[in-house]
């Protein structure tokens, strides 16, 4: 089967206005791995109930918010930053935009107050496709694939507009559906 992107990290995924699935109703997703083997990625923009301290005890700041990455090892904490400097051993997904690390500087970083939301996001569990799946999803026009957005986005905290801000940064081809209703019934 040809691929429908190139391989590596980076990219977003955007779900179309209407997907069904509630683990990815209007969900702005980067990927983490994509390849013959399958891809791996987290949902940048559903917040869970928990916060950092809930979910990881000896960490004495609690405060910063931890995201559901997707319904695939909802046991599992995975993050992604935009500090190399402060935490090494990160994988570049897109410029300035890193995965994981050492866990360890983070959570003596997190304690001590030296980076903030603005500079990590938290995700239990993550999503995951196996060879070919993604494909066939992109084929049958449940996502939208890109590499036209501003990292820094990836870090704010606007959850509630993150996908239409990526939909409209698109392009005029699609930025009349960042307006749709979320229940096509309401229109």
């Amino acid at each position: 089967m040809l691929s429908l992107i190139a391989p590596g990290s980076g990219r977003l995924l955007v779900s179309e206005p209407f997907m069904l699935d509630p683990n990815f109703k209007r969900s702005v997703i980067l990927l983490a791995e994509y390849g013959d083997e399958g891809a791996v990625g987290f949902v940048l923009n559903h917040e869970s109930e928990y916060q950092l301290g809930d979910l990881v005890p000896d960490i004495a700041y609690s405060e910063m918010p931890v995201y559901i990455g997707g319904p695939v090892g909802a046991e599992t904490l995975h993050f992604i930053h935009r500090v190399p400097e402060k935490i090494e051993g990160g994988l570049e997904l897109a410029e300035g935009v890193y995965w994981g690390g050492d866990f360890e500087t983070v959570k003596e970083l997190v304690t001590n107050y030296q980076v903030s939301k603005e500079d990590i996001r938290f995700f239990m569990g993550y999503s995951g496709w196996t060879s070919g799946q993604l494909d066939a999803e992109i084929g049958d026009d449940a996502w939208i694939v890109t590499e036209k957005y501003d990292p820094v986005m990836l870090f704010s905290h606007d959850e509630q507009n993150l996908w239409k801000d990526v939909v409209k940064g698109l392009g005029q081809r699609y930025a009349h559906i960042a307006n749709f209703p979320e229940n096509p019934m309401m229109n």
